[in-house]
C-alpha cells in the first residue's frame, strides 16, 4: 500500500474536522442549562423557605452536571482533539520556514492592505466583521499618527532649545505638515467610505440574488438585469438575454424537472407565452438563437435526441449564470469579479514554494536575486489570473518595458528594441534565430 502524500494526509484530517457536529448542538445544551438555572432561580425566589431552596439546589446538581459534561466531554473534547490532530499534521508536513526575502514590498502600503481586507469582508457578506475591522484599523492609524506627531514635537522642542542656546532663532514649524495631514485624512475617509450603508445594501442585494440562483430561481436576477438594462447593454453584456433564455428553457422542461407548481404558469405552453412576452426586444441581436429555441418546439416530445439537445442541456447553467451575474454586478460597482485579496493570496501561495526553492539553491551557490520588484522566473498561474501580457527577450533574458518594447521582425521572431539596436549594422541587421536579414523600417512595435 502506497504511503499517503502530505496533502492526502491533511485532507484526511480535514475530513474528520468537517464531520464534527456543528456548534448549534452545543448551543442547545447551553440553552438547556440556562433554562434549568432560570427555573431554579424562580422557584427559590417564589418561596423564602430555606429547606425548599436547599432541596431545589440539590435536585439541580445532577442535571446541570450531566449537561456540562455533555458540552465539555462530548462536544468540545472531540472538536478540540480533531483540531489538534489537524494542526499537528500541518506542522509535520509543512513546517514553518522563513520567508525567502527580507524585502517587504507591501511595508509602505498598509492602508491599501486594510482596504483590500475590508472590501473582501464586504464582498463575502460579512458586514459586521468588516465594520469592526475598519473601526480598529482607523483607531490604530490614529494612535500611530498621534505617536508620530508627539515624537516629531519632542524632537523639534529639543532642536529649538539647542538653537536658542546657540543664539540662533528659528521659526517654529508644525508637527505635521498640511500635506501629511491631508494625506492621512484622505486615507481614513477612503476606508470609512466602505462603511456606507449604500455599499452594504448593494452587496446584500447581490448575495440575496445569488442565493436564489443557487435555489434555481432566476426571477430576481432577471428583475435586476431589467432595472440595469441600459448599463448592461452599454457594456455589451448579454446577461439579461441569457437569464431570460434559461427561464424559458426551465419552464419548457416542466414540473417533472424544474419542481415548480404544475399549473398554467409552468410547462411548454407557459414557456411559449413567456417567450412571446420577453423575447421580442432581443430579435436584433440574438435572432439565430431565438430561431433555434422556436424550432425546438417541433421536437418537444423528444428533446434529448433532437438537434437542439445542447441548447436545452442546462445542468450547469445556473452556476455559469451566477458567475456571469457576479461579474456584471461587480463591474457596475467599478469592482473586479473576484476579490483582489483572494487573487493576491492565491497567486502568492502558488509562487511561494518555487521562490523558496530558488532562494535556497542560489544561496547555497553563494549568489542571490537582488531585484525587489520582479521574480527571477515565471510563476505558473492559471489563465484566469493572467491580466497583463508580458514578453521576455530571449537575447537580453529580461522583460520588456514601455521604454524598451518588443519588436517583431519580418521573419516572425520577436526581440526587445534594445537588442535590435545592438544588432544593427548600419540600417540592416541579421536575426539571431534564423538566416533572415532585414532593415529597421521593416520591423513593427508590439503593443502589450
Amino acid at each position: 500500500m502506497e504511503k499517503p502524500t502530505a496533502m492526502e494526509s491533511i485532507q484526511a484530517e480535514m475530513a474528520d474536522v468537517v464531520k464534527m457536529p456543528r456548534i448549534s448542538t452545543s448551543l442547545a445544551h447551553v440553552d438547556g442549562i440556562i433554562q434549568l438555572l432560570s427555573e431554579a432561580k424562580e422557584k427559590i425566589a417564589a418561596t423564602l423557605d430555606p429547606h425548599t431552596a436547599s432541596l431545589t439546589m440539590t435536585k439541580l446538581q445532577n442535571p446541570a452536571k450531566v449537561a456540562f459534561d455533555t458540552i465539555i466531554g462530548d462536544d468540545f473534547k472531540k472538536a478540540t482533539a480533531a483540531h489538534k490532530k489537524l494542526g499537528k499534521a500541518l506542522d509535520k508536513h509543512f513546517p514553518p520556514k522563513p520567508l525567502p526575502s527580507e524585502h517587504d514590498a507591501m511595508a509602505n502600503h498598509q492602508d491599501q492592505i486594510n482596504r483590500a481586507i475590508a472590501m473582501h469582508f464586504l464582498r463575502e457578506g460579512q458586514f459586521n466583521v468588516a465594520s469592526t475591522f475598519i473601526d480598529e484599523a482607523q483607531e490604530m492609524k490614529a494612535r500611530n499618527s498621534r505617536y508620530s506627531a508627539s515624537s516629531v514635537s519632542d524632537s523639534y522642542s529639543l532642536d529649538s532649545s539647542e538653537a536658542m542656546d546657540e543664539d540662533q532663532p528659528e521659526e517654529a514649524s508644525p508637527t505635521m505638515t498640511a500635506t501629511s495631514a491631508g494625506q492621512h485624512t484622505s486615507e481614513m475617509e477612503g476606508l470609512s467610505s466602505l462603511q456606507s450603508q449604500e455599499l452594504q445594501n448593494k452587496f446584500s442585494e447581490m448575495y440575496n440574488i445569488l442565493q436564489e440562483l443557487r435555489a434555481r430561481n432566476l426571477l430576481p436576477a432577471i428583475e435586476w438585469a431589467r432595472v440595469n438594462a441600459a448599463e448592461l447593454e452599454a457594456r455589451g453584456s448579454n446577461l439579461e438575454f441569457e437569464l431570460i433564455k434559461y427561464q424559458y428553457i426551465w419552464l419548457f422542461k416542466g414540473p417533472a424537472v424544474n419542481g415548480l407548481p404544475d399549473d398554467e404558469n409552468n410547462g411548454q405552453a407557459a414557456a411559449l407565452r413567456y417567450a412571446r412576452n420577453n423575447f421580442g426586444r432581443f430579435q436584433a441581436r440574438h435572432l439565430r438563437e431565438l430561431d433555434r429555441l422556436a424550432g425546438a418546439m417541433a421536437y418537444a416530445p423528444n428533446i434529448p435526441d433532437s438537434p437542439y439537445r445542447q441548447d436545452f442541456a442546462i445542468e450547469n447553467a445556473f452556476s455559469t449564470v451566477a458567475t456571469s451575474f457576479t461579474r456584471e454586478f461587480c463591474s457596475l460597482l467599478g469592482l473586479s469579479a473576484e476579490s483582489p485579496l483572494y487573487i493576491a493570496a492565491t497567486a502568492g501561495t502558488l509562487a511561494l514554494p518555487q521562490l523558496v526553492k530558488y532562494i535556497a539553491k542560489t544561496r547555497s551557490r553563494g549568489t542571490e536575486w537582488t531585484s525587489a520588484n520582479e521574480l527571477p522566473f515565471e510563476t505558473p498561474l492559471p489563465r484566469r489570473m493572467m491580466y497583463h501580457s508580458i514578453f521576455v527577450c530571449p537575447v537580453l533574458k529580461g522583460q520588456t518595458t514601455e521604454t524598451n518594447p518588443p519588436v517583431i521582425l519580418p521573419c516572425g521572431h520577436v526581440l526587445a528594441q534594445e537588442t535590435l539596436h545592438n544588432l544593427l549594422k548600419g540600417q540592416r541587421f541579421k536575426c539571431p534565430y534564423c538566416p533572415s536579414e532585414a532593415q529597421m523600417k521593416d520591423t513593427r512595435l508590439i503593443i502589450l
